[in-house]
């Protein structure tokens, strides 16, 4: 599985609880957001034992599942999102003005929409989003275009083919990991640049800059980016490593 480096718009030492608040406006459009809680720790960085703290997976392509029920054809389209802002564009460059239905749904972070498109309410956009939901990708929008073939399916029935061929196209879909990247900084005297250094070579840290500029005597500002999965572990290294406390700061 390949892996690759993102770093992350918002940072800090946040738990994503199991809870979801959601709402649908009038146009059939159901939008969603997972609760967020900030935790707080006598360290200045707490990662959270939920993986999407640090890591997500996302799809690393574009892919398209096809489903024929009871004369109907479904066709699921899935696709990695950059962020919300790109969704409209992905879903404007495969709907299908021709077809009956082009129902949707998208999730990036805590944030998710899903649409019905003019399908019964809750049978195309929150089936999709379950199935997105399940799948454990993020940063994610499937698109299922349907054509109509004459025979009606029923709410359940909908519900489970806007749901199933979600799933079907999701499910063999090429993934990647990505991991995030926190920045941190510290004040740090003079005299311990060369342990500082040393752990921040030890711990594979990227972006390193230096600021004397701190308005103290004989302390510098230094900033980097480290690993989410190694930010507490370089953390404590310092600390048992240094001779005395600093100060550390995440931006």
């Amino acid at each position: 599985m390949l892996v690759v480096v993102l770093y992350p718009l918002q940072l800090g030492p946040v738990v994503i609880k199991e809870l979801i608040e959601f709402w649908e406006d009038d146009a059939g459009i159901a939008y969603g957001r997972l609760a967020m809680v900030a935790t707080s720790s006598s360290s200045s960085y707490t990662p959270s034992n939920n993986s999407s703290g640090g890591a997500f997976t996302t799809l690393t392509q574009r892919v398209t599942f096809e489903r024929e029920i009871k004369k109907s054809k479904f066709i699921a389209i899935a696709g990695p999102l950059s962020d919300e802002r790109s969704a409209m564009s992905f879903l404007s460059e495969v709907r299908d003005p021709r077809a009956t239905h082009n129902c949707w749904a998208y999730k990036v972070g805590d944030q998710f929409r899903s649409n019905d498109d003019g399908e019964p309410s809750g049978t195309a956009g929150k089936p999709i989003q379950s199935a997105i939901d399940s799948s454990g990708i993020d940063r994610v929008m499937v698109v299922v275009i349907r054509y109509f073939g004459g025979i009606k399916l029923g709410t359940g029935g909908l519900v489970r083919a806007y749901g199933g061929v979600a799933a079907e196209c999701l499910r063999n879909a090429p993934t990647c990991v990505v991991k995030s990247k926190v920045p941190m900084g510290l004040e740090v005297p003079y005299d311990l640049l060369g342990v500082l250094y040393h752990q921040l070579q030890s711990f594979q840290v990227e972006d390193i800059r230096q600021d004397y500029d701190t308005g103290k005597d004989n302390v510098t500002m230094v900033t980097f980016k480290v690993d989410f999965d190694r930010a507490q572990g370089l953390e404590e290294a310092l600390k048992a490593n240094c001779s005395r406390d600093i100060v550390f700061y995440n931006r």
